[in-house]
């Protein structure tokens, strides 16, 4: 257990992605789907990968299109690539489950540091929001309550990696790049954050963050 005593001084805010980082990961559920049809393992991924700044995801995310067009594009970008698939079951797939370890860490970190969540995330009414249970859904809300600012793609219209979104989460809170921490579980929206000085966690799990987070802020997460 890390010494209390020894917090650093060093950082003064953490920066959270929420999908893949306080919730799990989408991509075990994209490989089941995959498998379902006969498609190549993380073909979901290489779709999204393509043009990944004008693409139907990303334009989702910039709240530019709506479900049904999402639909239709995404689609036909996995029409290209050679695969057939349902865009509305995609969407459906990204909920994820709360990691309780990590909301844990969430709430022990807050006590020393301040926080913020930078997501892509989807229009209210779509994405996750359709597919979560009530009770699910409560304890999302729960979560992004304790964020002091919960930064948006499709309410800013812009969307990681752009470096402006991490820009916008620093000028909420006050702070330089260089004294933040941010988590994301995707190497491509670490790398900016990363350019302009941010100490970056790329989040493969809970354990293997929060041994990274609990080393760079000198306490306890757990």
């Amino acid at each position: 257990m890390t010494d209390p005593s020894k917090k650093s001084s060093r950082f003064q805010a953490v920066l959270w992605d929420f999908g893949g980082v306080i919730l799990s990961s989408p991509f075990e559920a994209f490989n089941h789907y995959e498998a379902q049809l006969g498609l190549p393992r993380d073909f979901i991924r290489s779709v999204n990968a393509r043009e990944p700044d004008h693409n139907a995801w990303a334009q989702m995310e910039r709240g530019e299109i709506q479900m049904a067009r999402f639909a239709e594009l995404f689609e036909a970008e996995a029409r290209a690539l050679g695969g057939e698939l349902s865009g509305q079951h995609v969407i459906e797939l990204i909920s994820g489950e709360v990691r309780p370890e990590m909301v844990e860490a969430l709430h022990r970190v807050r006590e020393h540091w301040r926080i913020a969540c930078i997501t892509n995330n989807m229009p209210a009414g779509h994405g996750p929001s359709m597919t979560r249970s009530p009770e699910t859904a409560a304890q999302v809300k729960q979560i992004m309550a304790l964020f002091e600012h919960v930064v948006e793609s499709s309410k800013l219209n812009m969307r990681k990696p752009d470096p402006r979104i991490y820009r916008h989460a620093c000028e909420l809170l006050g702070v330089a790049p260089e004294a933040c921490i941010y988590l994301d579980d995707l190497g491509i929206n670490l790398k900016p954050a990363r350019a302009m000085g941010m100490t970056t966690i790329k989040v493969g799990s809970a354990a293997q963050a929060l041994d990274e987070l609990e080393g760079h802020l000198g306490i306890a997460l757990r």
